[in-house]
């Protein structure tokens, strides 16, 4: 069982900027994908980036240019750098992580395949 816990999520104007972080209590597998999922009342869960063991990464075409997925292989810690900020960006942010595993499900953001989430970090934006 992997533990995630996010932070960083806060409320900011539209145009600024947020810094998630997600601290995994391991990586079980040298082959996996981790990411960033966002959650508005209402709609489904949807994928926002992701990142596999191969450094590919992966971004929905809404926030491509803005946001930036990395991780510090050192401290487990996975990150979203989050610029210029619009209010279609708020919502509950989770880290989800699928170990074990290298396939399409990373790049198309298939949140049932994730196995392992955190308890989200909210992010608002007020324009």
């Amino acid at each position: 069982q992997v533990h995630l816990v996010e932070s960083g999520g806060d409320s900011v104007q539209a145009g600024g900027s947020l810094r998630l972080a997600c601290a995994a209590s391991r990586y079980p597998y040298s082959v996996y994908c981790v990411g960033w999922f966002r959650q508005v009342p209402g709609e489904e869960r949807e994928g926002v980036a992701t990142l596999d063991d191969e450094g590919n990464t992966y971004y929905r075409d809404s926030v491509k240019g803005r946001f930036t997925i990395s991780r510090d292989r050192e401290k487990n810690i996975l990150y979203l750098e989050m610029n210029t900020l619009k209010p279609e960006d708020a919502g509950m942010y989770y880290c989800a992580g699928r170990f074990g595993y290298l396939d399409r499900y990373c790049r198309e953001f298939v949140s049932s395949e994730f196995r392992s989430w955190g308890q989200g970090t909210q992010g608002t934006v007020s324009s």
